[in-house]
């Protein structure tokens, strides 16, 4: 019997390394930022509460390679930094809408289960 396996599970798939440095909470939340508006660096930082200075290069550096956002240095004194988002980062925002709302219509039913689970796991130690 032969094993099929989606290549997106092969640990050098494009798809599986997209997924590992784009589809996460901090790169989800500076999209949806950006699309508003070009954003300087202190600006993401202090609208995305609980994000560190190193969090957030890391995230920007990620989202650039990709291609999803887009770095201008501003000829200010001191010199300046201002993040926008690409047009093939906007492509982004229709999934990412549709988790959002997805999260939202079902976040009672994903708090009921939380809860459940976390019930359970004491009787199960």
């Amino acid at each position: 019997m032969t094993c099929e396996v989606d290549e997106v599970f092969f640990a050098d798939c494009a798809a599986r390394s997209f997924f590992d440095q784009v589809a996460n909470k901090w790169s989800v939340m500076i999209l949806t930022l950006l699309t508003r508006k070009p954003t300087r660096f202190n600006e993401i930082k202090r609208r995305l509460e609980g994000i560190t200075h190193k969090a957030l290069t890391q995230a920007l550096r990620r989202l650039e390679r990709n291609g999803l956002v887009a770095r201008n240095v501003l000829n200010t004194s001191p010199v300046a930094v201002e993040y926008s988002i690409t047009e093939l980062g906007r492509t982004l925002q229709v999934p990412f809408g549709a988790v959002y709302e997805w999260s939202i219509k079902h976040l009672h039913e994903i708090d009921q289960a939380q809860k459940a689970y976390d019930q359970q796991m004491p009787a199960e130690q």
